[in-house]
């Protein structure tokens, strides 16, 4: 492998806009695209030669030896600025960008760090919490500061024992941050999830944090928050589990380069196990299909390599779901395993905001007897849905 593609929408808002030119010679760091509106900075993770520029990418070919140092991010005078010189987005998937998230004042309000490593099969957040510990201290410090906020949470479940001691060591003398405890449910890692089981306030659907006085970010954002602050560097890295039908089972892989292929992570953990399926990039729940040449992007966070379809040529009825499988994943599924959609029905809980249709009340699965039957009488012989606890 010798080219890379960087995109150019890693993050909520607009693609950014390449400010590198054809043949170019660009070095690790190096600030490559700028927002165009809402958006955040996107910088090379390797050094090489621009060789293609499109709407969608850049294209870099690799130097033959890459370097261990990076371009450090200008000098600012505050760490918000630096934050956003880095451009660091929402890395557990979101993207929003983080210096506008955090470019407000919420005076005795609550900074809580989202450690719920919600998604089955994925540990990077783990690991790192186990590892690194001291890191979320002071990012969460950091963010206090920068916000007047009063308070600090680490929401966390209790299943990860090890990363909850190693917090809680590091925090021993820290009297306004606090760890709080989550169940072992799903959507735990949700913010209005986090914020009513924390503070005990339910959030309307559409409905943000900062409605209860708190801003919520994920354990890697807050990894690279400091980064930005403490090393000057660029979000040019991402961290990773690679699981499903690859020889390593299950494998973290931290600090890997932006803009590589599916195929790069999924050899450097010994290829794959035969049958395979598709690869799943993200979480079995809210993760997309990819392809062996998808690029590693700031919100990726799982590369999941799946069984093949069962051949399920039966007639399907899909009931879609806000916090995991919707309609057009739900419907990729479907073809995949052969089988003819009959019928689809939202989950009961999804109520239209905005245009875009939310959960009301996320991890309190109801019964869905009444879609089920609804679906059976159009014909459907089984029901494919996304997280449905009931």
């Amino acid at each position: 492998m010798n080219k890379i593609h960087i995109l150019l929408k890693q993050h909520v808002g607009s693609p950014c806009i390449p400010i590198v030119k054809m043949n170019e010679e660009v070095e690790k760091g190096q600030l490559i695209a700028i927002p165009n509106g809402l958006g955040a900075n996107i910088h090379t993770s390797v050094s090489g030669t621009i060789v293609n520029i499109n709407g969608s990418e850049v294209v870099i070919r690799l130097k033959e030896n890459q370097p261990d140092h990076f371009i450090p991010i200008p000098k600012t005078e505050t760490n918000l600025e630096a934050i956003k010189a880095a451009g660091v987005v929402g890395a557990g998937g979101a993207g929003f960008p983080m210096h506008v998230k955090y470019n407000t004042t919420i005076e005795n309000g609550y900074i809580i760090a989202n450690a719920a490593e919600c998604e089955p099969l994925l540990g990077h957040n783990v690991q790192f919490m186990e590892d690194h510990p001291d890191v979320i201290i002071r990012g969460l410090n950091y963010l206090m500061e920068m916000t007047k906020a009063g308070k600090a949470y680490i929401a966390i479940k209790t299943k990860y024992r090890k990363a909850m001691l190693a917090l809680g060591r590091a925090c021993k003398d820290e009297p306004n941050i606090e760890l709080k405890y989550l169940s072992d449910m799903y959507p735990a890692g949700d913010e209005r999830v986090i914020i009513r089981e924390l503070l005990g306030i339910t959030l309307e659907p559409g409905q943000l944090p900062s409605s209860a006085n708190a801003i919520v970010s994920n354990i890697e954002t807050i990894k690279h928050a400091v980064e930005a602050i403490e090393q000057r560097k660029p979000f040019i890295e991402k961290d990773l589990t690679i699981a499903g039908r690859v020889q390593a089972h299950e494998k973290i892989l931290m600090n890997q380069p932006i803009g590589f292929p599916m195929k790069y992570f999924i050899d450097k953990c010994g290829g794959y196990i035969q049958p395979h399926g598709e690869i799943v990039v993200g979480g079995p729940f809210t993760g997309k299909h990819g392809e062996e040449d998808t690029p590693l992007t700031k919100t990726t966070g799982g590369i999941l390599v799946a069984m093949p379809f069962p051949n399920e040529q039966r007639k399907v009825g899909i009931l879609i779901c806000e916090c995991g499988g919707g309609k057009e994943r739900l419907t990729e599924i479907a073809i995949g395993m052969g089988a003819e959609i009959v019928a689809a029905e939202r989950c009961k809980r999804m109520v239209e905001v905005d245009g875009r249709y939310r959960c009301d009340l996320p991890g309190i699965c109801p019964g869905q007897a009444e879609k089920v039957l609804k679906m059976k009488k159009e014909g459907a012989e089984v029901i494919l849905t996304g997280t449905c606890q009931d």
